[in-house]
């Protein structure tokens, strides 16, 4: 028998319900009464079950949770369009649980739920939005336990769409012993407690109180850790519970170290709330003991925060900073731990990413395939990159074995190829073989970052995009707006339409009509679907003006942290273009002028002033008689690149477009013959025919200018021509004359007639519009002629535009760089002349 303490307690007249209920006045109960009073008060406000105590024994009484459905976020089974589909903090979470219950319940009543609801399913909102989306017809029927044998069929297929952002990062600490000491495990938990002895800690936690030990507050925590998971929320809830955290904090001073990490992993399996201030507490508590702990035990709370879905950025920075001066004690096991804890915080010093880089070089050759994938990821998240040699040997490391490594793992080595923008083509070729067949096991984020990267790489294999693209009918509805935007993407950059490109394509726009409402707190998402179609020439006029409209711009450009107006002008330029029959909104024309400025500014510091471009420009401005015959600039400037512009006339003849340049020329000296003069002997010493004389005379007086220009020009025409088909190796002629760059500068270097400079045809028909592109490898897929999603959407516009496109390949352009001037004087000339044709 259990000895009963009476207490007379003095009547609190304080207390105005006492005079309204005057039954209650005159009753007299026993402690265990009184408890259970309150516990029932407390079950009604709450609407929660707890632990009842009998005169007679300590037991569970029976109780019914009375839960309401829609104050809850399920992590298995939602609707379809219940929430948005990326929640990325728990403050989100808590916001949709508010809106998603009823108005007449209290906001205590939403508190209260809030904290019953085991914070690991709610830490996992995000899940739920990778994981099932059911109709709510299904959704009754799984309630009721009927399901039909198609939704049968369909949760077996469906599975690989479950992510959880929780266990799934963990699955290398389950591959070698040495991860015990460092990470927690939920499997471990002893010998499970009946509910009569958890009903006896609790009462014995209300006798003791203060009296209470470190030693019994450590037993007490770890036993009621023990009891069944279905347990823990009543637990929590119970006011002797709240006692015993509350007296834990006073005496957590007082802990070993090795007890206060025995009451922290209890903490852990009870997943006590984050909101609570005991966290608080020990997160304060950890932080004065870290300089005490080796690296297991930092490591280990480090994990148990993570489990318990906590962020400690003061514990964690302090931690970071323990490893910076200890970096080289760190074994390989503490290495790869270290960094899935750095990847999870999402941030790290950058100086300690490189220590702890080369320290990853020295022990990647002992990592199996799961540790590559858990450090790949660690980096990804930290926005830290790997050198170009490490990136390479990991490729090494997983290409020999792909076959053997896990989606998860092979999909967070793709995601740091892309953040590395390392092009390793024996891994890319190897996942071309082993991807398309996995691609049905792989959920359908999994797949969007495989496709991504290779967009990123520009590496283009229909394998594994026809393999992609064969998912889709059956798996958009699993996609959220992030997803959607990159699947477009990834597709349209790459400039490749699958067989199915009809139903890909319009499945996805219409996700992008389901996750409207997403695109109001991601408007970049949206855009970029917007601008991926419009490469491919596609154009939905709704979400266009959606886009365009003024709410949405303003979401764009002042709400948004990121820098949408560029996104914004390339999308209504091309409109412009390609969509006349378009009445829709379109952006403001002061917006438009700021971008494209902005745009010019950028280009003439880098793009219009690369060797390339300049050597072109220059040697189009010799050929055609100086620097107003040529313009450098942004023609289309909402395709954000700069070409050379060159104007024609019917006859072939060039026409000044450059006003700057002429008013430039107006102040400078005009060009003035130099060199040798050019007479009928030299021309006939060219011809490589026998001349008169064997000295070179002075040019005679009748000979007039205009004369003496085309002389020239025939010169010019004949000798590079001539050299063209020789093969360009032009050396000593008979007579004795070098056909040299200096001589070839000095025959070009003629003077045209002002009026003719200066003089455009009546009618703008008679122009003819060159836009000359000087192309780079980053312009095409990897090692392909095909051009990109943005290049080609361009060169189709320019056609629109009025312009005959003149492409300067740079498997052509970029090799005669080296070679002489009269050979690129040649290739311009053949190039120019042949698309008038």
């Amino acid at each position: 028998m259990a000895a009963v303490i009476w207490r007379k307690l003095r009547r609190r007249l304080c207390d105005c319900r006492a005079y309204l209920k005057p039954s209650g006045c005159g009753e007299v109960r026993n402690p265990e009464e009184r408890i259970k009073g309150v516990n029932n008060k407390q079950d009604a406000r709450y609407g929660q079950p707890t632990f009842c105590l009998s005169k007679d024994a300590s037991v569970l009484v029976d109780y019914k949770v009375n839960s309401d459905p829609a104050a809850y976020s399920s992590t298995k089974r939602r609707p379809k369009q219940s929430v948005p589909s990326e929640v990325d903090d728990y403050s989100d979470a808590f916001s949709l649980l508010l809106e998603n219950i009823p108005s007449n319940v209290g906001i205590k009543q939403v508190r209260n739920a809030y904290t019953v609801i085991c914070s690991r399913r709610l830490s996992s909102v995000r899940n739920t939005l990778l994981e099932l989306v059911y109709n709510k017809s299904d959704e009754v029927q799984y309630t009721a336990g009927h399901w039909p044998a198609s939704s049968k069929q369909k949760l077996d297929t469906d599975i690989v769409e479950i992510y959880d952002t929780k266990e799934d990062p963990r699955g290398f600490q389950k591959l070698r012993d040495a991860y015990r000491d460092l990470c927690f495990d939920s499997s471990e938990q002893g010998e499970p407690l009946s509910v009569e002895e958890g009903q006896k800690i609790l009462r014995d936690v209300s006798f003791l109180k203060s009296s209470l030990t470190p030693e019994n507050i450590v037993d007490f925590f770890c036993r009621l850790s023990r009891l069944p998971g279905e347990q823990h929320a009543t637990v929590k809830t119970d006011t002797r519970f709240a006692m015993l955290c509350r007296y834990s904090v006073r005496n957590q001073a007082a802990f070993t170290l090795q007890q206060l990490l025995q009451l922290f992993e209890a903490v852990v399996r009870l997943q006590v709330s984050s909101s609570q201030a005991l966290l608080k507490s020990y997160e304060s508590e950890f932080c004065r003991r870290v300089w005490d702990m080796g690296f297991s035990q930092l490591l280990l709370v480090a994990d148990l925060w993570r489990c318990l879905g906590r962020g400690a950025p003061h514990y964690v920075e302090i931690l970071l900073s323990y490893t910076a001066l200890r970096w080289r004690e760190l074994t390989m096991p503490q290495l790869v731990q270290l960094l899935y804890v750095i990847g999870e915080n999402r941030r790290a010093p950058p100086e300690l990413m490189q220590k702890l880089e080369m320290l990853l070089s020295t022990h990647l050759e002992q990592m199996n395939l799961e540790e590559v994938g858990a450090v790949c990821l660690g980096f990804f998240k930290s926005k830290s990159g790997f050198s170009e040699q490490l990136m390479k040997r990991i490729g090494d490391k997983v290409a020999a074995r792909m076959e053997d490594v896990s989606n998860y793992s092979l999909v967070n080595v793709m995601k740091m190829f892309r953040y590395t923008h390392v092009d390793h083509l024996p891994f890319l070729q190897r996942l071309g073989e082993v991807v398309p067949q996995r691609i049905p096991s792989i959920g359908t984020q999994g797949v969007m970052h495989i496709v991504l990267a290779c967009a990123s790489l520009h590496f283009l294999d229909e394998r594994i995009l026809e393999a992609a693209a064969s998912k889709f009918p059956s798996k958009v509805h699993y996609c959220r707006s992030k997803d959607v935007a990159k699947y477009l993407w990834s597709f349209s950059s790459l400039n490749y339409e699958p067989e199915n490109a009809e139903v890909v394509f319009s499945s996805l726009t219409e996700q992008m009509q389901c996750k409207m409402h997403e695109f109001q707190r991601f408007p970049e998402h949206l855009l970029t679907g917007l601008l991926a179609l419009a490469f491919t020439g596609r154009f939905p006029h709704h979400l266009i003006d959606i886009a365009l409209s003024p709410p949405f711009v303003q979401l764009a450009t002042e709400e948004s942290p990121f820098e949408l107006k560029k996104d914004l002008f390339t999308l209504d330029g091309s409109v412009a273009i390609e969509c006349p029959d378009y009445s829709g909104h379109r952006l403001p024309q002061q917006l438009q002028q700021d971008v494209a400025q902005m745009l010019w500014d950028f280009a003439r510091q880098d793009i219009c002033v690369k060797p390339e471009v300049l050597e072109a420009a220059g040697l189009l401005q010799v050929m055609l008689g100086g620097p107003q015959f040529v313009k450098n600039h942004l023609i289309l400037p909402h395709t954000r690149s700069a070409d050379l512009e060159v104007h024609f006339d019917t006859s072939g003849q060039p026409l000044p477009l450059n006003p700057e340049a002429l008013n430039e020329k107006a102040q400078k000296p005009e060009f003035k013959f130099s060199g040798i003069p050019v007479t009928d002997q030299l021309i006939s010493q060219l011809a490589k025919c026998r001349a008169g004389g064997s000295t070179l005379k002075s040019q005679p007086d009748h000979v007039t200018e205009g004369e003496g220009e085309r002389t020239t020009q025939n010169v010019l025409r004949t000798g590079v021509e001539g050299g063209v088909r020789t093969g360009l190796n032009l050396k000593l002629f008979r007579s004795g004359v070098p056909l040299t760059d200096s001589l070839l500068n000095s025959l070009t270097n003629t003077k045209i007639p002002i009026e003719r400079a200066t003089t455009q045809p009546q009618g703008t028909s008679e122009i003819r519009k060159l836009a000359i592109q000087i192309t780079n490898r980053n312009q095409y897929c990897y090692g392909t002629h095909i051009l990109l999603g943005l290049h080609s959407m361009k060169r189709r516009q320019l056609v629109k535009a009025g312009y005959v496109v003149v492409e300067l390949p740079h498997w052509e352009w970029f090799p005669l760089l080296k070679r002489t001037r009269s050979e690129k004087l040649s290739y311009l000339h053949q190039k120019l002349y042949n698309s008038l044709d």
